[in-house]
């Protein structure tokens, strides 16, 4: 395995160095957060799909694949629609807005206590998504170098944690782009012929799986709405996604590059799936179906090139999770910190302090949590259950007022957090229940409350 850790190091040591440009660059606070929202096409849709295709999408979705088989696509497929949905109906209105964060859009319509109770979710959020993926390159470390688990998180998730706090999105955006590429060849042309090859071919793969395997809805009808009402929402609410829309250089550089990412997502949700399968043939008795990602490189190819896709790998991983820390850390410097700070803003210089500081929190939370789907699945539970009933009608209903998003808020987050306890974490019904009891709170305490002004004014 000596090759295959000088592979993986060169790779690490190249995002430092990227890291390093990205500080160069991050001149100003703009810089730091949005890249100077001045990206185009080709850096925007980079960006925007290697955020989205982490730890989770990549080494959750071959693990769905190895056990549901094709279905387990439907994954990346929720995020690919989100992505495109976003991308095609909402980032026009949004880069009009000129914000940082999601909450803010909040305070545009209800008051700051509103943003101060969303940022509180959207922190618990963008945390756990940085957690998500910092556990799969913890997973994928420990099983093919036999690391101990604790030495994998710190290694894989230090790295992540240095280029993000010294160059921030100009960093992010820059190692993404390489990550994006990685990615592309090291899972898509490479990994996936070479196992479809060791199977025996397309029709060594049919013959040997049940024809289950083969069906889009194997994986069952209530799982494939599930993972829509999520991920695909989540998607258009989530702090880390949005943040990537406001470094668009403007609206057609994001509908159009944004509806590619999302088509890509897809595509890399099929494979993923497909290499999940050929690692059931290969792997038939693994004794843990959530190392069936690490296993199938370790077993299928030979040295150098099991090097190369590690690292392909480590690039979903690593963009996914500096995504999370940068949402955590913006929430943090952007909607709490002004609050404590009697409304002073933050400096470049506090957003890598408080960069750096999330990084070290991530990192502690991803040694005592250990299954990256259910991970994810919490972060998004938590997202959707709290955030998409206020900022929906936000949008939507005039008559909402700030007590009912308040209200919504809290409830739906304390329902996600009661049925994940009490049914688990790959239970339906948190998100089903928590999303019920924030429509009715919203509804209700807005009606019981005092019609706010702003949307009187527009009513007459």
């Amino acid at each position: 395995m000596a090759l295959d850790l000088f592979v993986v190091l060169i790779y690490a040591a190249g995002m430092l160095v990227l890291g390093y440009y990205g500080m160069r660059r991050a001149k100003t606070h703009e810089d730091y957060l949005v890249a100077g929202r001045n990206l185009g096409p080709s850096l925007y849709m980079g960006t925007m799909a290697a955020t989205v295709l982490g730890g989770a999408s990549t080494v959750g979705t071959v693990r769905l694949g190895y056990v549901h088989g094709i279905s387990g696509f439907w994954l990346c497929a929720a995020l690919g629609a989100g992505i495109i949905a976003l991308n095609l109906f909402l980032a026009k209105p949004l880069l009009k807005l000129k914000i940082f964060t999601v909450t803010q859009v909040l305070e545009k319509r209800y008051n700051p206590m509103a943003r101060q109770a969303s940022a509180v979710i959207m922190l618990a959020y963008a945390l756990m998504i940085g957690v998500t993926s910092i556990l799969a390159i913890g997973t994928v470390l420990q099983v093919l170098f036999g690391l101990p688990f604790w030495v994998s998180v710190l290694l894989g998730g230090g790295v992540v944690v240095v280029y993000s706090t010294i160059g921030g999105m100009w960093s992010l955006t820059l190692t993404d782009i390489v990550q994006f590429v990685i990615k592309t060849v090291g899972l898509m042309f490479i990994l996936l012929p070479i196992c479809l090859y060791r199977v025996g071919g397309w029709d060594q793969l049919v013959a040997k799986l049940p024809a289950s395997n083969f069906s889009f809805t194997e994986i069952g009808w209530d799982t494939i709405i599930t993972y829509f009402m999520i991920y695909f929402f989540g998607i258009l609410i989530g702090q880390d996604i949005w943040q990537r829309v406001f470094t668009a250089r403007d609206e057609k550089v994001a509908q159009y590059a944004g509806t590619f990412a999302g088509f890509y997502c897809i595509l890399y949700g099929l494979a993923c799936a497909l290499i999940g399968m050929a690692a059931h043939v290969l792997l038939p008795n693994l004794d843990n179906v959530n190392n069936a990602f690490a296993a199938i490189v370790k077993a299928s190819l030979p040295d150098g090139i099991r090097g190369l896709v590690i690292a392909a790998a480590l690039a979903a991983m690593m963009s996914t999770a500096s995504a999370g820390l940068l949402a955590a850390s913006t929430v943090l410097t952007e909607d709490l910190l002004p609050r404590l700070r009697g409304g002073k803003q933050s400096s470049l210089n506090i957003n890598r302090l408080f960069t750096m500081l999330t990084g070290i929190a991530v990192l502690g939370i991803a040694l005592v949590v250990n299954d990256v789907i259910s991970a994810l699945t919490l972060a998004y539970n938590l997202l959707v259950g709290g955030m998409l009933i206020p900022l929906m009608g936000a949008i939507l209903w005039k008559r909402a007022t700030t007590s009912g998003a308040i209200a919504s808020m809290a409830l739906g987050f304390v329902t996600a957090l009661v049925f994940m306890f009490k049914d688990g974490l790959d239970a339906n019904t948190p998100i089903y229940y928590s999303l019920a009891v924030g429509l009715v709170s919203f509804v209700g305490v807005s009606l019981l409350s005092r019609r706010p002004q702003a949307a009187a004014a527009r009513a007459i």
